[in-house]
């Protein structure tokens, strides 16, 4: 069956990134993917949080939230439940940045990275890692050309991507349309190094095996190894920059 946008089964939807997006942030970046816009920005903070205090370490946070009109009909505005879809996701975002970096060189600083969807269609989350990592990155990078750093402490750049089974055919980064009707979801965070960060799989409509996930694994980090290719250049232009 062909795909709803036409893409091969094995396919990314067209990136495009714009580092330095917003003006004031630190570091920020708008990141596409097909349909689904996210801003990414990160801001930093000269303290950090009282569990660490003492410790001479840094730390890194997210906030995520969807704008009203992202989706086809209003989604309202998260005024701080505690719970949910929303602070699942920005947990997510923040274990992954906080997985590759380097806490201990940071300084006694924290990183806010704040991902706001601006239009979804499919694989928010995983975008907005993607964009995340771009954000910290500059923000980072700026320390550094302060002086207050002497060199960005990230060991390795962080991707995701989503694939599953929809009409028993694997497909590689699921648009919405995808996503609704999938047998099985799986949302894959990876380090540059090769290393898994965070799998998240589900059975949507019946279980899956062992060898479809290893197939799922194997189409994930095919997809992301083409982020990262999509972020070196951006980190390129933020270096030239």
């Amino acid at each position: 069956m062909p795909r709803v946008d036409g893409r091969a089964p094995d396919e990314l939807r067209p990136i495009n990134i714009q580092p330095g997006y917003l003006e004031f942030a630190e570091g920020s970046v708008l990141i596409e993917a097909g349909k689904t816009r996210v801003v990414c920005s990160a801001s930093i903070d000269e303290s950090v949080p009282r569990f660490l205090r003492g410790e001479g370490s840094g730390w890194i946070t997210a906030e995520y939230a969807m704008l009203p009109r992202s989706t086809h009909s209003r989604t309202a505005r998260d005024r701080g439940s505690g719970g949910g879809r929303a602070v699942e996701i920005q947990r997510l975002i923040g274990r992954s940045m906080r997985s590759i970096a380097e806490l201990d060189k940071l300084g006694v600083r924290t990183v806010t990275l704040d991902c706001d969807v601006l239009q979804a269609d499919g694989g928010t989350r995983t975008l907005a890692i993607t964009g995340a990592y771009l954000a910290l990155y500059q923000a980072l990078l700026a320390l550094v050309r302060r002086k207050a750093l002497h060199r960005v402490p990230l060991r390795a750049p962080v991707a995701a991507t989503s694939v599953g089974l929809v009409g028993g055919e694997l497909l590689l980064d699921l648009c919405y349309e995808e996503d609704f009707r999938a047998e099985a979801d799986v949302n894959v965070v990876m380090a540059g190094t090769g290393e898994l960060i965070e799998v998240q799989g589900t059975g949507e409509q019946r279980p899956f095996s062992r060898e479809q996930m290893g197939r799922m694994l194997d189409l994930a980090d095919t997809g992301i190894r083409a982020l990262f290719e999509h972020q070196r250049q951006a980190v390129e232009r933020l270096l030239g920059s």
